[in-house]
């Protein structure tokens, strides 16, 4: 199996993500100022608005996930509160319950985590997220389950696995292993009513 270089995912991701934030900022910043011109709100202008605040938070949120972290840096609680609070507004609610800062690869674990967990509930549930720097439990609960159990098995058994046999809009489940294991952790799955990870 080739496994994913993540020194250089991480790069690309940042890369990207540095590159898009302005100019998206920038729409966001163009609407308010045209709002205070007097142009008249309309379903038009709040679509546009709506697209763009959710673009800013998307990419807020995959610097986290994918951009480079290093040893040493962390995130606050009211850092990764507003991340996850101005992208989990929709059919996935996001339930945060770590008190505290976290180190900032322990929090784009965490980040990962939540990816691989909205695609245990494709129509919606809620993704809970409890422990401390020491350990970290994500649970998923949904009227409807539909993990994709090939993909979680990324999770435990890396090694098992093919990327050319991973879509690349679960790549969140390459990437996590090879993450935790630099942070010397392993991931526990349990499926069984809910899905819940452990690390």
């Amino acid at each position: 199996m080739t496994q994913p270089n993540r020194n250089l995912s991480a790069l690309i991701g940042s890369r990207i993500c540095h590159d898009l934030i302005s100019p998206v900022g920038a729409i966001s910043n163009g609407l308010e100022l045209m709002g205070l011109a007097g142009v008249p709100d309309g379903p038009e202008m709040a679509l546009v608005a709506d697209s763009a605040a959710h673009a800013n938070a998307r990419l807020r949120f995959f610097r986290v996930a994918f951009g480079l972290s290093s040893d040493g840096q962390s995130m606050s609680e009211r850092e990764i509160r507003s991340v996850l609070g101005d992208v989990y507004t929709a059919k996935v609610v996001c339930d945060w319950q770590v008190d505290g800062p976290l180190p900032r690869k322990m929090a784009q674990a965490a980040f990962l985590a939540l990816l691989c967990g909205e695609q245990a509930a494709p129509f919606g549930g809620t993704v809970r997220i409890e422990g401390s720097a020491d350990g970290l439990r994500i649970s998923v609960t949904a009227d409807r389950l539909e993990p994709r159990a090939e993909h979680w098995a990324w999770l435990t058994e890396p090694e098992a696995g093919d990327l050319d046999d991973l879509p690349a809009s679960q790549v969140q489940f390459a990437l996590l292993p090879s993450l935790l294991a630099e942070i010397g952790r392993r991931a526990e799955v349990s499926m069984n009513g809910s899905v819940s990870l452990s690390f």
